[in-house]
């Protein structure tokens, strides 16, 4: 085995045992105690985190940021991994914000120039949209760490009607929409509540995982494909030409959207009965370009905004 090689492989072993003697590893790559010292000497000049102690009870450890050894990346690789972030980079609000910056930059910096130009030709021409809904998170990347850690949180949530103390036990995190949800055990409620992480004012108390056994899913996946909302609702909209096109531009409606080759077209789909007021927000300026015929409770809330607009500027 070259020194290089040696270097590359201890850089492993290092990070998988945390803690360790010279002698231990003199042992397992066969070589001398003063050749490892060298070994070690290096990696530290090379800015590996790891420091010694000395004593009966001391030896070699390595710090909580610990630097990963060298991997190597195929062109096809490099550009996945640009191309994911991509898809990210129009959430404000990230666990690891600064990090990813930071690692993209390197990441780049060691790629070949016509890499470099392919990625950044990736860039300009292809973007996961997002719409520029968001609120700052500050607390997002410490409720990363406490589901991570599996620990329960005290926190000051600040709800649309109160301000309250609430001890959860987070399920997870997901992203919709540009904001971040956190579904968790609430020990008040009693049951699995969802929780938007910027409206987490404080985080009181970080602490393990009360004993007790708690409704949780083993993972945000499974909670959110048993969990996902119900379609209860019919709804049925006739459309003009104009209306259509506006509708096309609305991902959620678009996936009932019917046209006609006579013309125009119907939303014809089965929706949540929650999301009964978001349309009615939604279609409210097509006007006449837009027809409601089922629910009846929809055309009632059509005609209810309606009134309200009329008493606003009519008054």
């Amino acid at each position: 085995m070259s020194k290089a090689e040696r270097l590359i492989e201890m850089m492993i072993t290092i990070n998988a045992k945390k803690d360790f003697t010279a002698g231990e590893l003199a042992d397992e790559f066969s070589v001398s105690k003063r050749t490892i010292l060298r070994d070690l000497q290096e990696l530290e000049q090379a800015g590996f985190p790891i420091y010694s102690e000395v004593g009966a009870a001391g030896g070699y450890h390595i710090l909580k940021e610990r630097i990963l050894p060298p991997v190597a990346f195929s062109e096809s690789e490099a550009k996945a991994i640009f191309f994911a972030c991509q898809a990210l980079q129009f959430y404000r609000d990230l666990p690891f914000e600064q990090e990813t910056i930071s690692v993209l930059k390197k990441f780049l910096n060691c790629l070949p120039l016509d890499v470099q130009n392919s990625i950044t030709q990736i860039q300009n021409k292809i973007v996961f949209w997002i719409p520029d809904r968001h609120c700052d998170s500050p607390l997002l990347k410490s409720m990363f760490h406490i589901a991570i850690n599996c620990h329960a949180a005290t926190i000051r949530y600040s709800s649309t009607y109160s301000e309250r103390t609430r001890t959860i036990i987070p399920v997870g995190l997901y992203a919709m929409n540009g904001l971040w949800y956190c579904p968790a055990y609430c020990t008040t409620a009693h049951q699995i509540r969802v929780f938007r992480v910027d409206r987490i004012k404080e985080i009181i108390e970080e602490k393990p995982c009360p004993k007790g056994n708690y409704p949780i899913p083993a993972s945000i996946r499974e909670y959110l494909e048993k969990t996902g909302p119900k379609n209860d609702c019919r709804i049925k909209i006739q459309l003009t030409d104009t209306g259509v096109k506006r509708c096309e531009s609305e991902s959620f409606l678009a996936g009932g959207l019917k046209t006609f080759s006579t013309g125009g077209g119907i939303i014809d789909m089965e929706i949540n009965h929650a999301s009964l007021e978001w349309v009615a927000d939604y279609i409210l300026p097509f006007g006449n370009n837009a027809t409601v015929l089922e629910p009846a409770e929809l055309t009632e809330l059509m005609r209810q905004k309606i009134y309200e607009l009329h008493q606003h500027y009519c008054k």
